[in-house]
């Protein structure tokens, strides 16, 4: 039945999934290795070394270490609890929405796209500045505009303070979001003013992940979902031809329950493993029949 699979459900609460316990689990063990580092030993060899090879900058990027476009997520400043806190919860509560229509595969890649794109928009703005880039700010950032493009009217409550309930529509939430990080680019960031450590120029990336994401993939089939397919060369199609029969076109049944049955399971369990976005058009046609038909009596 549809209403077996908890991402066809729309009032019942959301099971765990693995993708997102695994970017949690990930980022939360960087933070790990990062306190003991700076806490057990902290005028050591081995703190520097830590921060050298994992922050974002751009004395270190320009002596080749690249990966530190992705690594840096992994830090957060450790005398600023609150700075991972937030991060993991942004992270966690929109992740649990946004799964069931990303995937994990999605969701995983659109993560790592944030702190990428993250990255490379505060290298631009910071090559001659200076200065090290460390939090996954980025990916709450790209993960916030993504899901504001899928439900921008849906109310959603943010404990502002952490004890004042406060009601808003994720359009707003993140329109409100840019014009705080572009004001702080321009007038805090570029003229190098005190602006808390925050990363503007990245939360600007991370955004503009979400919005290349949605607008560009999320309704595309992913290569890598497929099987590779070679074809062989014409003229050994056309010498087959007589030999072998063409292949049989299967349909689905529909006034068999049964088959029926069968197909919507395997389309729900290509939802679950690929996201909504991998679905053909066929698929979503019968997807659709299905509810329908299998509905009745």
């Amino acid at each position: 039945m549809l209403s077996d699979r908890y991402y066809m459900r729309e009032n019942e609460g959301r099971h765990p999934v693995s993708a997102l316990a695994w970017v949690i689990c990930v980022i939360a063990a960087g933070f790990v290795v990062e306190s003991i580092a700076l806490h057990w030993f902290p005028a050591s060899a081995f703190a520097e070394t830590l921060f050298k090879a994992l922050a974002l900058s751009p004395a270190t990027f320009r002596e080749g270490f690249v990966w530190t476009l992705f690594s840096y997520g992994l830090l957060h400043d450790p005398s600023q609890f609150l700075h991972i806190v937030t991060n993991l919860l942004g992270i966690y509560f929109l992740g649990r929405e946004l799964i069931p229509s990303l995937g994990g595969q999605r969701f995983v890649g659109l993560c790592l796209s944030a702190v990428l794109l993250g990255g490379l928009t505060w290298l631009g703005f910071n090559w001659t500045a200076g200065g090290q880039l460390i939090g996954a700010s980025a990916i709450v950032c790209g993960l916030l505009v993504v899901f504001a493009c899928l439900n921008p009217n849906q109310p959603i409550t943010l404990l502002l303070f952490f004890f004042i309930p406060v009601s808003l529509k994720p359009k707003y939430l993140a329109l409100g979001l840019l014009a705080f990080d572009l004001f702080g680019l321009l007038f805090l960031e570029l003229p190098h003013h005190s602006s808390l450590g925050i990363a503007h120029s990245a939360h600007l990336g991370g955004m503009l992940a979400g919005w290349l994401y949605f607008h560009h993939l999320h309704e595309r089939e992913w290569p890598f979902n497929q099987r590779a397919a070679i074809e062989l060369p014409r003229w050994f199609r056309k010498t087959r031809k007589t030999e072998t029969a063409a292949a049989p076109v299967f349909k689905v049944n529909l006034t068999s329950r049964e088959s029926l049955r069968a197909e919507v399971d395997r389309i729900l369990d290509k939802i679950n493993s690929q996201g909504f976005g991998a679905l053909t058009a066929e698929e979503k046609h019968l997807l659709d029949e299905a509810k329908d038909l299998l509905s009745r009596r």
